[in-house]
């Protein structure tokens, strides 16, 4: 199940799941380091963006406790959402080398002579 694109915060939503399931506010930490705190979601914006991710078979929730009297609930990547993460690190990994192969043959402009 290929995605065209996605958006850096879902793509590091699918990133902080690969290495095992986490409940809401660890993702939201999860992503805050990853980014290195350039990217900071809201808890409403994480749920929807998981909601619509367990909507394309990317997450799914594998359970809820309450911790302090709050509701947990846990999420973990699918298999297709592996897939899916995969693809897109490829594509970022194969845009991030063609920027460098064309910084590398820049030819800088010289300096104007006065």
């Amino acid at each position: 199940m290929g995605i065209e694109d996605i958006r850096e915060p879902t793509f590091l939503v699918l990133a902080a799941l690969a290495d095992g399931a986490k409940h809401g506010y660890a993702l939201i930490q999860e992503v805050d380091a990853i980014s290195d705190g350039r990217v900071t979601l809201r808890a409403g914006t994480l749920y929807a963006a998981l909601s619509r991710l367990a909507d394309q078979g990317l997450v799914r929730r594998t359970g809820e406790e309450v911790v302090d009297g709050r509701l947990r609930r846990y999420y973990d990547l699918t298999d297709a959402g592996a897939e899916v993460l995969t693809e897109q690190a490829a594509r970022l990994r194969a845009n991030a080398a063609e920027a460098d192969r064309r910084l590398r043959s820049r030819t800088r402009p010289r300096a104007a002579q006065a």
